[in-house]
């Protein structure tokens, strides 16, 4: 899958966020500067509002199908959700936690030993760069393929810090069990057939983000770029505290205002196209703290890199088709082949665009 796209290498922005007082010029953050950024509407005071759901209540004949309500509409208003008593034990958490830290503070000649190469956008770098002039992201990024085991390329995976290898293996395996749970629970709001979800959780990969601070013009950079995911759900855990993801709803941005205890889980478009648009992947972003680094991991899960997914419509109403069927892979090429641009890429996959209207 990480083999489908490339990436135009660009500077690592934590040294770049590291110049010396004077370095970091308007000329020198020129292809960051996002000229737009006034024009944005955000609203702080709704961030507390995004819907949390108790895991171990989704486990419980007595209370799954109150939870199962909770995530349902968390699915089709939010297309976000904090996922509470997740069962990821708090010690495998911890260390993923320490060892991303670790591994960001390394110098960059020994992160670079594990640098994206030619036609491969695992390793450390950069994601979503097709041109010289583009906008860049205010972020370094380090991704690889952990699930399936046999789909790991180990050349990438980090010998330091010395645990890091077995704190991704774990978390991976863990959050992999998390995903399966969720899923199987998102398939039975939607009333699907469970032959009809084999294998639509079945790809993993890990994406390590590193947002360094940006003291000079911090409110005119981006450390992520407006989209939505190219998954069926994305798992995200907050390294530190320092707050930056937005999401858009009702045409304003709305900062999400992480728990400790939680697990952030976001509606990815294959989710959008089998659901036929009753859950929604949400556009959203990362902005830039201009004193303190943020730190996240993302674990997208990804149907059967050789399958297709197809909308499910109800047989017993009238329901329209709003996407067409295509493979997985066809769709992740598209997604992973363009720079990013809000939920552009989804309209690759409007079944419009078959029939010509």
């Amino acid at each position: 899958m990480m083999q489908l796209a490339t990436t135009i290498p660009v500077r690592n922005v934590q040294a770049l966020a590291a110049s010396a007082p004077g370095e970091l010029t308007a000329e020198a953050l020129n292809q960051y500067i996002r000229p737009d950024m006034d024009h944005d509407s955000v609203l702080p005071e709704d961030s507390a509002e995004v819907p949390v759901v108790d895991l171990s209540r989704l486990l419980s004949n007595e209370s799954v199908k109150e939870e199962a309500s909770k995530l349902k509409f968390a699915c089709e208003e939010w297309g976000f959700v904090q996922v509470v008593n997740h069962g990821v034990p708090e010690d495998i958490i911890v260390n993923i936690k320490r060892d991303i830290q670790e591994f960001f503070q390394l110098p960059l000649d020994v992160k670079n030993a594990y640098a994206q190469r030619p036609g491969d956008l695992q390793g450390y770098g950069q994601a979503y760069v097709v041109s010289n002039h583009q906008k860049l992201d205010w972020a370094d990024m380090f991704a690889i393929m952990t699930q399936p085991p046999e789909a790991r390329d180990m050349k990438y995976w980090p010998t330091q810090p010395g645990t890091f290898r077995k704190s991704i293996q774990e978390y991976s395996s863990e959050v992999g069990k998390l995903a399966h749970s969720i899923v199987k629970f998102i398939g039975n709001t939607l009333n699907i057939d469970p032959g009809l979800w084999t294998d639509k959780y079945a790809v993993q990969a890990l994406r390590m983000n590193y947002y360094p601070p940006c003291n000079s013009m911090a409110e005119k950079v981006l450390g992520f770029s407006p989209h939505s995911d190219a998954s069926l759900l994305t798992i995200l855990l907050q390294i530190n505290s320092v707050d930056g993801l937005q999401i858009r709803r009702h045409g304003a941005w709305i900062p999400v205002k992480s728990r400790a205890d939680a697990l952030l889980v976001n509606v990815g478009d294959f989710l959008e196209i089998m659901s036929n648009g009753r859950y929604k992947s949400i556009e959203h972003r990362v902005i830039i703290n201009p004193r303190r680094e943020r730190l996240s991991v993302s674990a997208f899960h990804i149907p059967k890199f050789d399958g297709v997914v197809s909308p499910i419509v109800s047989t017993d109403a009238d329901e329209k088709v709003l996407y067409k069927t295509l493979t997985v892979e066809e769709y992740v090429k598209h997604q992973l082949s363009n720079k990013l641009d809000g939920k552009k890429a989804l309209d690759h996959a409007k079944a419009f665009q078959v029939q010509g209207k």
